[in-house]
């Protein structure tokens, strides 16, 4: 039998382990999700989410409720992943070079060539810079101001990582479309 969510968050914001354990149980699957999609590989990711739910659990007075839980606790992956980003050297911004100017209906024309496709495939094969900067801005809904002050580089340099992640989706999609051209 399922407990009510308010109830084990109670129990956990009194330091009941069993309820903490049940909190981690139920959210440690979407948490590894968002840090992967951050970090890239699933070990560091990992590394994240356990940090990530060891700080929730020590400041967990902080949250006022059960039912902003989940948000909060996501704000904390997503800082977490940053720095791990920052403190392991892994973020690198990538010069794309001359990509040219390419269609932005390209998927909607050609959908029929990606049904159903992952998310998550295609972000964990997009480079690292431009995948963090992506991720806040679209994930997020973080302005490049924010994006600039939270992984200290310039406004502009936030912006161009934008360009050119939307550039690489574009490329990487025409590139999907061609193999399956090819295959068919």
């Amino acid at each position: 039998m399922r407990k009510d969510f308010t109830h084990i968050f109670s129990l956990a914001k009194s330091r009941n382990r069993l309820a903490q354990k049940d909190i981690y149980e139920r959210f440690s699957g979407r948490m590894l999700a968002v840090a992967k999609s951050y970090v890239g590989h699933t070990p560091d990711a990992e590394d994240v989410v356990v940090t990530s739910f060891c700080k929730a659990f020590s400041r967990i007075e902080d949250c006022r409720d059960a039912a902003g839980f989940a948000f909060w606790l996501r704000k904390i992956v997503v800082n977490d992943a940053i720095s791990f980003i920052r403190k392991n050297k892994n973020l690198l911004y990538h010069d794309a070079g001359s990509i040219e100017e390419l269609s932005a209906d390209l998927l909607e024309e050609d959908e029929e060539f990606f049904p159903g496709f992952e998310v998550e495939h295609v972000l964990a094969e997009m480079p690292m810079g431009y995948k963090v900067v992506f991720n806040l801005y679209v994930f997020e809904d973080k302005k490049h101001h924010e994006i600039a002050e939270i992984l200290n580089i310039s406004e502009g340099t936030s912006k161009s990582q934008l360009s050119k992640s939307k550039k690489w989706l574009v490329e990487y999609f025409k590139q999907k479309k061609n193999e399956k051209l090819i295959k068919k």
